[in-house]
């Protein structure tokens, strides 16, 4: 078949049109493909919150079991079950009879006791007087003498038994020990308690506030430490269920000197204020642990830092506008960011969108990536995730800014 002259001619020109149009919008200087365009940010070093998010399990300031101390019969409760009570408030009664009977009994114990004394040292009385004149022996006036002593200690000891049978009639009405909220009775009405061993009625737990119990590894202590000497008090801040902080933050109390052999762990404690009591012991809760400052850190966008069997790394476009490889220590995740404490310098330009575009090596055009310099935009490609319940922006905590175009 032969074709039509005039119908190659047109298409071989239009063939040459569209390959001059497309050489001149990709055409360099030198004929080579343009740089990538990559979103850099500017970090600079700052000072970073020591921030871990542990979970914990609170536990009431004071505790106090409420026990039966003398045998008897439980008569009645008198506090409403689950309501606060103050120390000293009456909790429960115990029959009084067999206490106030004994009561009477050491009391006629202590008359008897009495008595006798003043027999005995009137004796005594008498023979003092008559021993000078020899009217009695010597033998005599000892004996009435030491009969004055034994019935004087007679009477001591009846008087230390009144005040002991007053005391546990006292206990017949049980009070409590502390100030709290009072929990549900152990032991019903009609019940025999005490007998032997101090039966618990109740317990009174003081919440106005709270310990919090958690742990720590001891491979992340040492940095913990360091972190302390230079922003003194830890914070906690207890994380609500619907992810909102609680509005009491907490500080840190207690730190253990001896790690859990079975978890290698370290305990700690703090302490939350809970004025309107509400969280209650025995909650597991989400902590967002505050436990110092790092001095001149960075903090990078996740999607900056990539990893290899080397170490971690990221790329950078540097002043010659070629892109470069820096291999960094990145300690930890914070937020949508990588905590790094090693391996960066100020104003550098790290990639962290168009990753795959850059070689080490190779120019690149940076520009500034938009996502990463908005405080709780919504995490993109090289955005760090800002706005976050109990933080602060991440580009604010460490002076970290998306680059300017040149």
């Amino acid at each position: 078949m032969v074709k039509n002259p005039r119908t190659v001619a047109i298409a071989a020109a239009l063939a040459l049109a569209l390959s001059a149009c497309v050489g001149k919008d990709q055409a360099q200087p030198g004929g080579g493909m343009p740089p990538p365009e990559v979103g850099v940010v500017k970090v600079q070093p700052g000072d970073v919150p020591l921030q871990k998010d542990l979970v914990g399990r609170l536990a009431a300031f004071r505790s106090a079991d409420v026990r039966a101390r003398v045998p008897g019969v439980l008569q009645r409760r008198v506090y409403e079950e689950g309501s606060d009570v103050k120390a000293g408030q009456v909790l429960f009664l115990i029959d009084p009879a067999p206490l106030q009977a004994e009561v009477g009994q050491a009391q006629a114990s202590l008359a008897s006791a009495q008595a006798n004394y003043a027999n005995s040292k009137a004796a005594a009385d008498r023979a003092r007087r008559l021993a000078p004149d020899k009217f009695v022996s010597q033998s005599d006036l000892d004996n009435a003498l030491a009969a004055e002593r034994s019935a004087g200690a007679s009477v001591k000891q009846a008087e230390a038994a009144l005040a002991n049978a007053r005391i546990n009639l006292g206990y017949a009405t049980v009070t409590a020990p502390i100030s709290g909220r009072a929990n549900q009775q152990q032991v019903t009405e009609g019940a025999l308690v005490g007998q032997g061993t101090a039966t618990l009625l109740t317990t009174v737990d003081q919440i106005d506030q709270l310990y919090v119990n958690f742990s720590l590894s001891v491979s992340e202590l040492e940095q913990v430490r360091r972190a302390q000497s230079i922003a003194g008090d830890a914070k906690v801040q207890v994380i609500l269920p619907d992810g909102t902080p609680y509005e009491h933050p907490g500080k840190l109390d207690f730190s253990g000197d001896v790690v859990d052999p079975t978890t290698g762990a370290i305990a700690l404690r703090a302490l939350i204020p809970n004025p309107e009591k509400n969280l209650l012991p025995g909650t597991f809760v989400t902590l967002q642990a505050t436990l110092g400052i790092q001095p001149n850190s960075y903090l990078v966008p996740q999607a900056g830092l990539q990893r290899d069997a080397k170490s971690a790394f990221v790329l950078v476009v540097g002043s010659d506008g070629k892109v470069a490889r820096k291999d960094v220590r990145a300690d930890r995740q914070q937020g949508g960011n990588w905590v790094v404490t090693q391996g960066l310098s100020p104003n550098d330009q790290v990639i962290v969108s168009g990753v795959q575009r850059a070689q080490p090596g190779s120019p690149a055009t940076a520009k500034p990536a938009d996502a990463a310099a908005k405080p709780g935009a919504a995490a993109a490609p090289g955005a760090a995730a800002q706005g976050q319940a109990g933080q602060k922006p991440a580009d604010k905590a460490a002076g970290q800014e998306p680059a300017k175009k040149d």
